[in-house]
């Protein structure tokens, strides 16, 4: 009897399941796709710096004293030969005074030494006096001469240092810097004005040393004035700082500005695009056409025979704000899902949505 219950229960079950439906098929799932287009791709970087001047002289004083006058201010555009500014010329003067009052003893000293040995080489020739006396004369004549060229060479430099009381220009220029006023004392070599020769110019920025890579790969340099934003002038990289900067960590770099115009002023703000040139096959996605499978980047695939999508792993070359580099993984004139993604699964057939447009690279990411 428990033998015939258990059939007869086995044959309802069977008729119960032959009367459920069958089970709906997978939903056509509507994406949005981009026909894959390599292309050549020249990445770019941005930075900001400030125009500055090749070469920056600090001008300073040859000679220490107190400032009597200063000539000119920041801004002030100088010729070779301009006075810049004065020290107080009394104590070279006295040291003139000085100078030239040991010249004349000097002087004396020297005529009278050659006088006595004139009249000694006379008494030596009637032979009052001997050859030792002669030679002693002789010997302090010698000495009279020297002194006296010491002194003429003190006087020269005295003079010198009076000349060092007026500080000038060495060069055309501008004043980009003064750290001192009038009335103020300072020390022999101590700055006291910045000039600046303008007719070299350049652009100095700071760059991270993640990047410095991309610096020596260049391929060009452009740079653009905020003021005139529609002109670009060309660089070339003259320095790249051996050191880091103690506190931001950011390697200084000085571009030279080839054919610098007058209008590109001290102290302007630039900005420096650095250019680097990539492969010529690379493939550029929307960010959102990017899959994940076992943490290694993949995108989705339409094959238009089955009109159906499969995962493919790809070889991410690099992202940039809008959108993801592709270097190795797909073909000319496939398509690549670049909307809803993350609900699809392999082999599962979808509608496609009007077509994404590609993007153009043209260099400019």
């Amino acid at each position: 009897m428990r033998n015939l219950s258990s059939i007869a229960l086995v044959a309802l079950l069977g008729l119960a399941a032959c009367d459920q439906p069958p089970p709906p098929p997978e939903p056509i799932r509507p994406v949005r796709v981009t026909t894959v287009s390599p292309q050549a791709y020249e990445g770019r970087s941005t930075y900001t710096g400030e125009v500055r001047a090749r070469y920056e002289t600090n001008m300073a004083f040859r000679i220490g004293g107190k400032i009597v006058a200063r000539y000119v201010e920041i801004g002030s555009e100088v010729k070779k030969g301009t006075l810049l500014a004065r020290l107080d010329p009394e104590d070279t003067r006295l040291a003139i005074e000085n100078a030239r009052a040991q010249l004349n003893a000097a002087q004396a000293d020297h005529n009278q030494a050659q006088t006595d040995l004139a009249r000694y080489r006379k008494l030596f020739e009637t032979k009052v006096i001997s050859q030792a006396e002669i030679d002693r004369r002789s010997t302090q004549a010698d000495s009279a001469f020297a002194k006296l060229e010491s002194a003429r060479s003190q006087l020269r430099v005295m003079q010198n240092q009076q000349a060092y009381t007026e500080l000038q220009a060495d060069a055309d220029g501008v004043i980009t810097g003064i750290s001192v006023e009038s009335g103020q004392v300072v020390a022999a070599g101590q700055t006291v004005l910045k000039l600046a020769r303008p007719e070299e110019k350049e652009v100095v920025f700071n760059v991270a040393e993640n990047r410095l890579d991309e610096l020596r790969g260049a391929s060009a340099i452009q740079l653009t004035l905020w003021s005139q934003p529609d002109v670009q002038y060309n660089g070339v990289v003259r320095e790249i700082a051996p050191g880091a900067d103690p506190v931001t960590r950011t390697y200084a770099v000085k571009v030279s500005v080839q054919k610098a115009p007058a209008a590109m002023r001290l102290g302007m703000t630039a900005s420096v695009a650095i250019l680097r040139r990539g492969d010529d096959r690379m493939v550029a996605l929307p960010l959102a056409a990017l899959y994940q499978e076992k943490d290694k980047p993949a995108v989705w695939v339409y094959d238009p025979a089955s009109e159906t999508v499969s995962l493919r792993p790809v070889q991410v070359a690099a992202y940039v704000e809008r959108f993801v580099l592709i270097g190795d993984g797909l073909k000319h004139g496939e398509k690549v899902v670049t909307a809803g993604v993350h609900k699809l699964i392999p082999n599962q057939k979808v509608r496609l949505l009007p077509e994404t447009p590609g993007i153009a690279l043209g260099g400019k990411p």
